[in-house]
């Protein structure tokens, strides 16, 4: 008799269904899922998804029950917390690099750059001072000349030991330390042939100082621009405001608040002690992050606005003075041949205190000097003032002498008022030592405003990246510790 099918014998035979061969026992595979638009109907290969699937089903598995969303929630606080004190610490630790940056490498680079300049136009003024006193050259002049240039050689040769190889500064410190040794060979030419009485040495010089103003200070000026540069992206990196790190701390605050809400919800429990301790120990980073990056940027600021701000406006105006004075003296080096030092004259004093000089109130003055004036600290500013009280004194003493050459071609009358060994006599010369004394003066109050001002703030930033790496430590212990106690008692 012949086995009905369908009965549940074991050796029933299945019909095929067509289009899917026949498979062990008479079963038939599954059909090819095929992916239209393919060329020879390829089928779509399924990629692996046990492991997926099983952790999928893990994750369900672990949060369907009470215990199971308290040990997610425990994994959750904690990675935030952590989190928060990490990056914390991290962007605390480069603002604290940057301040460190500005008080120890950019900003005494920027000074080291205007000091630079300045040597080098002091050089070229006192060369000149000391050609035109030729054999009556006191020996004051010579070594300060000389220090001079020691002192623009040492920096340079210090500046380009201190600057990395991919710095803008690298060119101009190149051309800087090729030719001041140039320069200083022509000054030695010229002040040869002047005490032999050979007219050559007046060529010689007015060379000379061509270089420099050509070259050398131009050179200088660059320099001072770049180190200003890298001055003032320091500045902003110290400065910058840390949103990560208050971003990841409200994100924190907000799971550890629905985590203590959803726990009062659920068992009638106003307070979690673990939770409370880990949402204090976050807002005490967030508070002290907070405090220390007001107090860090107010003394940022301080030592920018009462130091490095005003030292770049007396810097540019120290150059200003010298410019002029080279000018001056340069006029009468070249002895009327031509007018070219006179205008020199008359553009750096425009650019010095302003097309309408001293005839104008200090406040309504555009040039360089009375900016430093604006811009000084209350501490240095009586020093400034004294600067331009000189300055107003000294160009007096210019129009006085340029009259006597202009209308009485007195040249020996005019170049006695303007130079002289006599440092007693109220010359020209004796008014812009003073103008350059008081700006020397003030440079050194501002300098220490900056130091006063800025010091410290990099230890103070990471004091405080050490405190929120161990109180985000502390509140994810402290969040753990909170939920394992109620995981407790479901045990």
């Amino acid at each position: 008799m012949a086995t009905p099918v369908g009965n549940g014998a074991p050796n029933a035979a299945v019909p095929a269904r067509p289009g899917r061969p026949p498979g062990p026992a008479g079963a038939t595979a599954p059909a090819p899922l095929v992916q239209p638009g393919r060329p020879g109907g390829a089928p779509v290969r399924r990629p692996p998804t046990g492991v997926l699937t099983g952790a999928r089903a893990r994750l369900a598995q672990a949060t369907r029950t009470a215990p199971g969303r308290l040990r997610l929630a425990g994994v959750v606080l904690a990675a935030l917390t952590v989190a928060f004190g990490g990056l914390t610490a991290w962007q605390l630790e480069t603002r604290a690099e940057a301040a460190d940056r500005v008080v120890s490498y950019s900003q005494p680079l920027s000074r080291d750059a205007a000091e630079i300049h300045r040597n080098l136009a002091d050089a070229a003024t006192t060369a000149a001072s000391g050609f035109l006193l030729a054999g009556a050259e006191p020996k004051a002049v010579r070594d300060r000349y000389e220090q001079d240039l020691a002192t623009a050689a040492r920096l340079v040769a210090e500046a380009a030991a201190r600057t990395t190889s991919t710095s803008p500064a690298q060119d101009s410190l190149a051309r800087l330390n090729q030719q001041l040794p140039v320069y200083a060979g022509l000054v030695e030419t010229a002040r040869a042939d002047n005490r032999q009485g050979i007219p050559l040495g007046g060529a010689y010089l007015r060379y000379a100082s061509e270089q420099m103003q050509t070259v050398l200070l131009p050179a200088a000026a660059e320099l001072a621009t770049a180190e200003n540069d890298e001055l003032a992206a320091d500045y902003a990196a110290a400065k910058s405001v840390p949103w990560g790190a208050y971003g990841l701390a409200v994100v924190a605050l907000a799971a550890l608040a629905w985590v203590q809400l959803t726990l009062f919800r659920r068992t009638n429990r106003v307070f979690n002690i673990g939770l409370l301790g880990a949402t204090a120990a976050v807002l005490a980073g967030a508070l002290w992050l907070t405090v220390t990056g007001l107090t860090t940027n107010a003394a940022l600021k301080s030592s920018d606005r009462e130091g490095a701000t005003p030292l770049r406006a007396l810097n540019s105006a120290r150059v200003d003075v010298l410019t002029a004075r080279l000018a001056e003296n340069l006029h009468f080096v070249a002895r009327g041949s031509t007018t070219k030092y006179a205008d020199q004259w008359t553009k750096a004093t425009e650019h010095l205190d302003g097309a309408a000089a001293k005839d104008d109130p200090l406040e309504r003055r555009t040039g360089s000097l009375p900016e430093a004036v604006r811009l000084a600290p209350p501490a240095a500013e009586p020093s400034v003032r004294e600067a331009v009280k000189q300055f107003d004194l000294w160009h007096d003493r210019h129009d006085a002498a340029r009259n006597l050459e202009r209308d009485n071609a007195d040249y020996q009358g005019a170049l006695d008022a303007t130079v002289t060994a006599d440092a007693n006599t109220p010359t020209a010369d004796a008014f812009f030592n003073a103008t350059d004394r008081a700006l020397a003066r003030a440079a050194d109050i501002e300098q220490d405003r900056f130091k006063r001002s800025a010091e410290g703030t990099g230890g103070d930033l990471r004091t405080t990246a050490v405190a929120a790496a161990l109180l985000g430590l502390v509140a994810a212990a402290a969040a753990l510790r909170g939920l394992g106690r109620r995981l407790a008692e479901y045990r």
